[in-house]
């Protein structure tokens, strides 16, 4: 029987699972693993077949069963972190974004780096200016399918490249401009490069957001740049704390706290899972970004008395390391197999997700990009301020357009995309329909609308289910700011509960301890004296001989039903 059970266990040791990994380029790395391999194991896998050394800044994302994503560990068994049926499905991203993408040391680091955030602008994870969208998507075009031919690029080629979730006929006129005239000569290597460089100086380089809710209900979306913590509202940054200034990191079930010198953030996450997850995602930036060296990385425990919480310990190295490690290498570039971009209308397997091409032009110009006034740049601010517009204050809001000749100096807002496994990250903080919403919240409140505001909600002209639906819509998010403090009131009660039973634990502790030392033989004045009381004399006769006889009984019928077998 012992061999049979050791032959069934190594048998389920050396089964293989297969894993397939989507790669930045929307490419598949397929590849068998044992039950018990760890997560380092198939990442150098990876590594190996993408050649590439500078690893540090990269990682496997995936999405359990209950849609949580999360960061596979390293230092853990694959199998038992996905906990669903193989085959199993994971994506290669960028997982710490270097502070200046352009120092990367090798092109296929910067390539794979410049992948990543594309993706990021197709998403809506990256904001900016018109102008910066029109020269980034320039980049891309130079990078991927080289000079202006005319031969080759009939007038409005560049329409038929998705680099946006939404696009206007005024910025794809932009783009192919910029790519005619300003970008000719440039090398693949030289447009991602300056494509580098032109995204690193932007607010949102780097953002993973988090979707949470304030203390007031209000919806939030927090992210950990390599610059420090950062919360996103409505398009509107409102808090910057740099690395240094961040000094503990805490969550309790759907509740995370962030400690800073003067203040203590407070946000709620949807789901318990999803704040351990940004819990440890803030774990492992600021050790990555703040650390001198990896040997200062501790574990970090977000238990307190009352609590049980999760211990959790980084295990790569820090960025500072990275860099001094990558500066030693020493070899020739690696041969780099770039994925030629695809026209978006003859490509549908293309799974970045709804394209305007299928649109209508008459329907594109409805649903245009909306504009904002350019941001001024915070990334390396000390305070935790909101980011202003030069005209509009502290709100980011679709306005009236101006005849100045800087209205085209605007930013763009990209819509809101579902999460899927192929995408690296959640979109940005912007909520889909959130124009019609707002819209529908003014109407509600008897508030006016603005020029541009009526024009757009003509261009669509919802229906009186739309209606019906947004409505219901606003009144779920009006309704969800009460959650936070009901959620506030349960822990309470649920801390009052717990502290009620540690106590009434350690007193039971405590008198069965008195119990055992009283009727030990110590020879102690304190005990003798309780002896000699007539309740402890009354508690000896009555209730201590005859459990102790009763105890004596059972133990020697067990021993003796032992001996006889």
């Amino acid at each position: 029987m012992l061999s049979r059970l050791m032959s069934g266990s190594s048998r389920s040791l050396e089964r293989e699972y297969s894993c397939t990994v989507r790669l930045l380029d929307d490419s598949e790395y397929t590849c068998t693993i044992q039950r018990d391999a760890k997560g380092q194991y198939l990442f150098d896998l990876l590594c190996h077949h993408l050649n590439l050394l500078e690893k540090d800044y990269f990682g496997i994302r995936f999405v359990d069963p209950d849609k949580q994503r999360h960061w596979l560990e390293f230092t853990k068994s694959v199998v038992k972190q996905l906990r669903s049926q193989p085959p199993f499905t994971m994506c290669f991203r960028v997982k710490f974004y270097p502070a200046d993408p352009a120092a990367l040391r090798e092109e296929i680091t910067r390539y794979l780096v410049f992948l990543q955030i594309k993706r990021d602008l197709y998403h809506g994870r990256l904001l900016c200016k018109t102008s910066d969208a029109a020269l980034l998507a320039a980049y891309i075009l130079q990078a991927e399918i080289g000079d202006y031919d005319p031969g080759k690029h009939p007038e409005g080629y560049s329409s038929k490249f998705q680099f946006f979730p939404k696009h206007s006929e005024k910025l794809e006129r932009k783009i192919a401009e910029i790519h005619k005239t300003e970008l000719s000569g440039q090398t693949p290597a030289t447009s991602e490069l300056n494509f580098l460089r032109k995204a690193q100086t932007l607010e949102t380089y780097g953002v993973d957001p988090h979707p949470c809710k304030d203390v007031s209900g209000n919806a939030a979306f927090l992210a950990f740049t390599p610059f420090g913590f950062v919360v996103l509202q409505g398009n509107k940054r409102v808090h910057f704390i740099k690395w240094n200034e961040v000094t503990k990191l805490k969550f309790e079930g759907k509740t995370f706290y962030l400690y800073e010198k003067k203040i203590i953030l407070t946000y709620f996450a949807p789901t318990p899972e999803a704040c351990k997850h940004l819990w440890k995602c803030g774990i492992e930036n600021q050790a990555f970004y703040k650390l001198e060296k990896s040997s200062q990385v501790r574990t970090v425990s977000s238990s307190n008395l009352f609590f049980k919480g999760s211990r959790f310990r980084y295990s790569g190295r820090v960025a500072k390391e990275v860099m001094e490690s990558s500066a030693k290498i020493k070899r020739e570039p690696p041969e780099i197999h770039r994925a030629g971009m695809v026209p978006s209308r003859s490509c549908p397997s293309i799974t970045h997700g709804p394209r305007l091409s299928s649109v209508p032009r008459t329907r594109r110009r409805a649903v245009h990009i909306s504009i904002m006034e350019g941001l001024e740049s915070l990334r390396d601010s000390a305070h935790s301020t909101p980011v202003r517009s030069s005209s509009h204050g502290d709100t980011f809001l679709p306005h009236v357009r101006s005849s100045r000749a800087d209205s085209n100096e605007r930013v763009a807002v990209i819509a809101d995309e579902a999460y899927s496994p192929a995408d690296s990250v959640l979109p940005t903080p912007v909520a889909e329909h959130s124009l019609e919403l707002m819209l529908l919240s003014r109407q509600i409140n008897g508030a006016t609308c603005s020029i541009e505001e009526e024009k757009e909600s003509e261009a669509s002209t919802p229906t009186a289910a739309d209606v019906e639906a947004l409505r219901g819509e606003l009144r779920a998010l009006c309704q969800g700011h009460s959650r936070p403090e009901e959620e506030q009131v349960n822990k309470f009660v649920l801390s009052v509960l717990r502290l009620l039973l540690v106590t009434m634990g350690l007193l039971f502790v405590l008198l069965l301890l008195l119990i055992i030392l009283t009727e030990s033989d110590l020879d102690i004045a304190f005990f003798r004296d309780i002896r000699q009381t007539p309740e402890f004399e009354q508690f000896h006769y009555q209730y201590f001989c005859p459990l102790r006889r009763w105890f004596a009984c059972k133990i020697r019928s067990v021993v003796s039903l032992l001996i006889d077998t």
